[in-house]
């Protein structure tokens, strides 16, 4: 009589336990958080994991990006863009939430969203590409520093200080930027289906406010990261506002310390963003 009792208790559990965890576990919206510069580094490899954790799990129905970041490297911002757009292969829906800054890279890694929402004062665009590198030979030869360079062939030391660059060099360079900026102009007219002659008017390097990449067909809605979590919910199907899972990520002792009260002493910080005083 007792196994009998214990049997019956078991079954019971097990026909219960989806009613009372059927929404969470297979109702849930994941979180992915893109601040700051986007380069290949400990926090964009935990983006990518973070996405792909949420691709091959079948309980995450959705996924918000929070966007704070005013760009970064090329390809960097492009292995986060694929990833996104595995995400939706998978049959998720991706909302990206812009918050004081998504420009350049930072607008290149919303791109495959379903929907991307910005504030009115969101600074974003920012379409271009750039390549920068500082020549200080003339510095050098005030200390009577001089260097010798071998090199296996002509543009070996493309880019290098200790020289000036040459015409042929600005004309190479200047032809692997242009290819980059065609992937991503092509990136935009593709993702966001615009005109190309549409998109490339204002892609040149600009940035725009939130409500400017509206009227341009840049984003889909003004709204705050609340209001994308709604529309996430519901290109889910989702009823209500379901709780956002965030795959939490350790922080050294540096890092807690940066990210606590103390880190302003310690180190100072440079924003771009808006300022309204």
């Amino acid at each position: 009589m007792k196994r009998l009792s214990a049997g019956l208790l078991i079954l019971f559990v097990v026909l219960l336990t989806p009613v009372f965890t059927g929404c969470d576990d297979y109702g849930r919206l994941g979180l992915v958080k893109i601040e700051g510069a986007i380069y290949d580094s400990e926090a964009s490899q935990k983006i990518l994991d973070d996405l792909k954790t949420f691709e091959e799990d079948n309980s995450i129905k959705g996924v918000l990006v929070a966007i704070n970041s005013p760009g970064g490297g090329v390809a960097t911002s492009q292995e986060i863009c694929e990833a996104i757009k595995r995400v939706k292969k998978a049959g998720k829906k991706v909302v990206a939430s812009m918050s004081s800054v998504a420009a350049s890279g930072g607008y290149y890694v919303a791109l495959p969203a379903d929907k991307i929402v910005a504030m009115p004062g969101t600074m974003t665009g920012s379409i271009g590409v750039i390549l920068n590198f500082v020549v200080y030979k003339d510095l050098l030869n005030k200390f009577g520093i001089e260097t010798h360079t071998v090199k296996s062939r002509e543009f070996k030391d493309i880019g290098s200080g200790f020289r000036d660059p040459t015409v042929k060099d600005t004309l190479l360079l200047k032809s692997v930027i242009d290819d980059v900026y065609d992937q991503f102009l092509n990136e935009v007219v593709t993702s966001r289906n615009l005109p190309y002659d549409s998109v490339y008017a204002v892609a040149d390097g600009r940035i725009m406010s939130g409500r400017q990449a509206y009227r341009y067909g840049l984003v889909d809605t003004l709204g705050t990261r609340d209001d994308a979590h709604k529309l996430l919910a519901e290109l889910c199907g989702l009823a209500g506002k379901p709780k956002l899972v965030e795959i939490p990520r350790e922080l050294s002792f540096f890092e807690e310390l940066m990210e606590s009260k103390l880190g302003p002493l310690f180190m100072p910080s440079l924003r771009y963003e808006l300022d309204l005083r």
